[in-house]
């Protein structure tokens, strides 16, 4: 049975999103492994505090996180360089 494991920084999906977050990790199983797969997929999505989870030997926090996510959004929405 395939078990799904996802951390993330508290705050930085929004609770309206972990429904879609579920489906589309759900997802990405059956199309790899088949349509079998979707009654036994198991998935948990785990919130970290802010400022408990380490990057590059630093805290981040949910702030800092979501700077990143609208950076990554604006420069996608200007398309490739």
């Amino acid at each position: 049975m395939p078990f799904i494991e996802v951390k993330i920084i508290e705050g930085v999906l929004p609770d309206e999103k972990m429904p879609e977050l579920i489906a589309a990790l759900t997802n990405a199983v059956v199309q790899v492994g088949g349509e079998g797969f979707r009654p036994m997929t198991r998935c948990v999505v785990q919130e970290v505090r802010s400022g408990w989870w380490g990057a590059a030997g630093k805290p981040l926090t949910t702030e800092i996180a979501l700077s990143g996510v609208q950076a990554a959004n604006q420069q996608s929405a200007r398309g490739p360089s």
